[in-house]
C-alpha cells in the first residue's frame, strides 16, 4: 500500500526534525573546554609572547595539520577566505592576473581572488560537482595564472586531470579544501596536490573553533610569502632577513582558537568515519530505486577519500527536484535543491550578484580596472552547471544519525522517490 506523504498530510517518516549539521561543532565537549582553560591560565592569548614561557598552540596545530597532510608547511590565520588570500599571495597572484574557478562554489573562493588584485574566471563543473577538466582549457587565456579546483561538498574534485592543465600551460594551482578537510584522493591528503592548499574553520565545516583556516604546502617561498601576508612582521619573527620582507596585513592565528582547533582536528578522523559508514548505508538503501527510477547519484572520484557530508542524486528536471525536496523536507530529512533562478544562493556564480555586477569599492574600480578582458558571468557562461545543479538533491549526512535515524531517512526517501519520480 502507498504510504501518504507527510506534505500531503501523512505522517512524517523520521518522527522527530534532523540534528544540526555541524559535524564538529556538535563533538564540541569537555576537551575543547579543558584547552581553553588551559590557554587562558598560561595567559598566553597571542601565539608569540605571553606572561609565562610555554608553546605556542597555533605552533602545536599547524605542525600536527601539517603532518597530517604530509605537507612540509603549515600556517594558521583567521579564515578560510584569509587563507585564501594568504595562499594566492604565496603564488604570486595580483592585478589582473586571472585564476579559474568553479561556477559552483562559495562565493568567498572568488572574492579571495578580487582582494589580491585578480580577476576569477568561471568553469564548468561536471557530476560530480567539481571543475570539469574537459572545459578547463576554454577558459585559458594569456592572463591566466592559476586555477583553484575546490572540493565542494566534500567531495575529491579530478586533482590528476586538473594538475596536467595546469603543468601543460604552466599555471599554478591552489586548492580550496574549506568543505573537505580530512578528505583525500588516491591515499593523498586533499590540499597537498597543488602548490598551496587552503582550508577553513568556520562554524559548518567538519571541523570548527568558530572561525579560523589553515594553508598548507611543500613550497618554502610560498610558505615565505604567506607568512609576510597574514601577519605585518611575520617575516622579522620567523627570522627573514630584511631583503626578503614584503608589507602584510594581520590575519594571525589566536591562540584560543588554535587551542579549540587543535582539538577539534584530534576528533576528525572519527568524524569522517561515521559520515562515510552512514552514506554508505544510505546510498546502498537506495540502489535499488535508483536503479528503477534512472536516477544517477553524484559522481565520486574516490569513495574512500570522500569526506561524506553529503549525498547528492540527481532527477529528470528542475520541476521534479523542487518537489522532491520540498516532500523530503516534510519527512523530518535535511535536504535541498542547489539552485534556482529565483533563489540566491552565494553558492552558484549567476547569484554572486555583488561580483557579477563588477561592483567596486572605490571610484578607481578596482580590481575591475586591472582586468585584460571582459570576463563573462552570463548564465550562458557555464550551462552544464546550471543544468546539473538545478536538477541535483541534496541530502546532509551527519555523524549523529542513529541506525534507527538512517532506517526511517531511508523509508522517508523510497516513500518520496516511489510518489513523485
Amino acid at each position: 500500500m502507498t504510504q501518504k506523504l507527510a506534505i500531503e498530510g501523512g505522517t512524517p517518516a523520521c518522527p522527530n526534525p534532523p540534528h544540526s549539521i555541524y559535524p564538529g561543532g556538535n563533538s564540541i565537549d569537555a576537551e575543547e573546554e579543558a584547552a581553553v582553560l588551559e590557554t587562558l591560565r598560561a595567559k598566553r592569548l597571542f601565539r608569540y609572547y605571553g606572561p609565562n614561557p610555554g608553546e605556542s598552540k597555533a605552533a602545536q596545530l599547524e605542525g600536527e595539520f601539517a603532518k597530517r597532510a604530509s605537507a612540509r608547511y603549515a600556517l594558521g590565520v583567521t579564515s578560510g577566505t584569509a587563507a585564501l588570500m594568504c595562499g594566492l599571495q604565496g603564488i604570486g597572484i595580483g592585478a589582473g592576473d586571472e585564476v579559474i574557478v568553479p561556477a559552483y562554489t562559495w562565493i568567498a573562493s572568488a572574492s579571495a581572488v578580487l582582494a589580491v588584485g585578480g580577476i576569477p574566471i568561471v568553469s564548468e563543473v561536471d557530476n560530480s560537482l567539481t571543475l570539469d577538466p574537459a572545459e578547463i582549457e576554454s577558459k585559458i587565456s594569456a592572463y591566466t595564472k592559476a586555477i583553484m579546483p575546490v572540493h565542494m561538498r566534500g567531495a575529491p574534485a579530478n586533482m590528476d586531470a586538473i594538475l596536467a592543465v595546469a603543468k601543460k600551460h604552466n599555471l599554478k594551482v591552489i586548492e580550496d579544501t574549506a568543505q573537505a578537510n580530512g578528505g583525500s584522493l588516491n591515499g593523498k591528503a586533499l590540499g597537498s596536490f597543488g602548490d598551496v592548499g587552503c582550508f577553513s574553520l568556520q562554524f559548518n565545516k567538519i571541523i570548527t573553533a568558530g572561525e579560523g583556516g589553515m594553508i598548507i604546502t611543500d613550497d618554502e617561498n610560498v610558505w615565505k610569502r604567506a607568512v609576510m601576508f597574514h601577519d605585518v612582521i611575520g617575516g622579522l619573527r620567523n627570522g627573514f632577513v630584511p631583503e626578503e620582507m614584503l608589507w602584510g596585513a594581520n590575519f594571525r592565528m589566536p591562540e584560543l582558537l588554535a587551542a579549540v582547533s587543535l582539538m577539534q582536528l584530534r576528533k576528525r578522523d572519527n568524524l569522517l568515519d561515521q559520515m562515510r559508514q552512514r552514506k554508505q548505508m544510505l546510498k546502498q538503501g537506495l540502489a535499488d530505486i535508483a536503479q528503477r527510477k534512472g536516477l544517477t547519484f553524484r559522481a565520486i572520484h574516490d569513495p574512500q577519500g570522500d569526506t561524506a557530508i553529503a549525498l547528492v542524486f540527481y532527477v529528470e528536471n528542475s520541476d521534479i527536484a523542487g518537489k522532491v525536496a520540498a516532500a523530503l523536507e516534510a519527512e523530518n530529512i535535511s535536504a535541498a535543491t542547489l539552485y534556482h533562478p529565483e533563489q540566491t544562493d552565494y553558492h552558484t556564480y549567476v547569484h554572486w550578484t555583488p561580483i557579477t555586477a563588477k561592483r567596486a569599492w572605490t571610484s578607481a574600480n578596482a580590481p575591475w580596472s586591472f582586468a585584460k578582458r571582459e570576463p563573462d558571468y552570463s548564465p550562458a557562461a557555464c550551462p552544464k552547471t546550471l543544468d546539473l545543479l538545478s536538477r541535483a538533491v541534496h541530502l546532509d549526512v551527519n555523524p549523529l544519525m542513529t541506525n534507527e535515524d538512517v532506517e526511517n531517512t531511508l523509508e522517508g526517501l523510497n516513500k518520496v522517490l516511489n510518489a513523485l519520480t
